[in-house]
């Protein structure tokens, strides 16, 4: 018998320093139009008022506190969330990242009639105060492996991976671009394809001083996941970075 219940979709949220978001990102969750799921968020040793934020939400029977017991980053955070999820679908959002309320119940029916086992959204990127800054992001309709090599274009927060299909999964314990290697990783060991939901589900909040909104650290890890992790050769690491870099400039376009 699989572990997992059959049409719960359980949701992973790391928090570190999530205090000025965390409660608009929960309410996304709690209005969506589907309710079968759970968020199960975990407290990566937040030094804020993250954990004092999320409390009154913990009324809510959907939603568990998990808490590491040292500072570990996000890999480990998402994977302490994977080791406890119910659910047969795996969703995650980040802890300032917000959900049109059709979210789930649009993604889910995708992949039921689609008979696909992974799916991402399209989004819109947004200001910290909310300001809209793109409404959508240009996306391919689908991505293999040698697609998301070029196009490293699947937000985590837009992601839903059927688990019947797939198996349970963790992500890569590095510090950074976890979420794109673990893609990767599915797609090369299992030759799955990746298909995009192609509505705005997600508003992606551009964070001055995140990890996502650093642009050259984004460029290091890029390479760093192509190189080390992929362990590809100097020559293709050269010519998918190529790639990767003038699709990122035309998704900001």
């Amino acid at each position: 018998m699989p572990s997992y219940i059959e049409h719960l979709v359980s949701i992973v949220t790391p928090v570190y320093q999530a205090e000025r978001f965390i409660a608009e990102t929960i309410r996304s969750v709690q209005q969506q139009t589907y309710t079968n799921w759970e968020l199960i968020l975990v407290n990566d040793c937040t030094p804020d008022q993250s954990v004092a934020v999320i409390e009154p939400f913990l009324v809510d029977e959907r939603i568990r506190l998990l808490h590491l017991e040292t500072n570990s980053g996000a890999a480990v955070a998402r994977n302490t969330g994977l080791a406890a999820a119910k659910g047969r679908y795996i969703a995650f959002i980040d802890s300032d990242d917000c959900w049109a309320p059709e979210k789930l119940a649009t993604q889910l029916a995708f992949m039921q009639q689609q008979q696909v086992s992974f799916t991402y959204t399209n989004f819109a990127i947004v200001a910290e105060d909310g300001q809209m800054l793109k409404e959508c992001v240009n996306l391919p309709s689908k991505l293999d492996y040698h697609g998301l090599l070029k196009n490293t274009a699947i937000a985590c927060s837009t992601v839903m991976i059927d688990r019947k299909q797939v198996g349970n999964f963790v992500m890569p314990l590095v510090r950074k671009g976890q979420d794109t290697a673990t893609w990767l990783k599915l797609m090369r060991e299992q030759q799955l394809t990746a298909y995009l939901v192609d509505e705005v589900l997600n508003h992606y909040r551009q964070v001055q001083g995140s990890i996502s909104s650093n642009k050259i650290g984004a460029l290091k890890r890029t390479w760093h996941t192509y190189r080390h992790l992929e362990r590809l050769p100097l020559h293709k690491c050269m010519y998918y970075f190529t790639h990767y870099v003038v699709q990122a400039i035309l998704r900001r376009k």
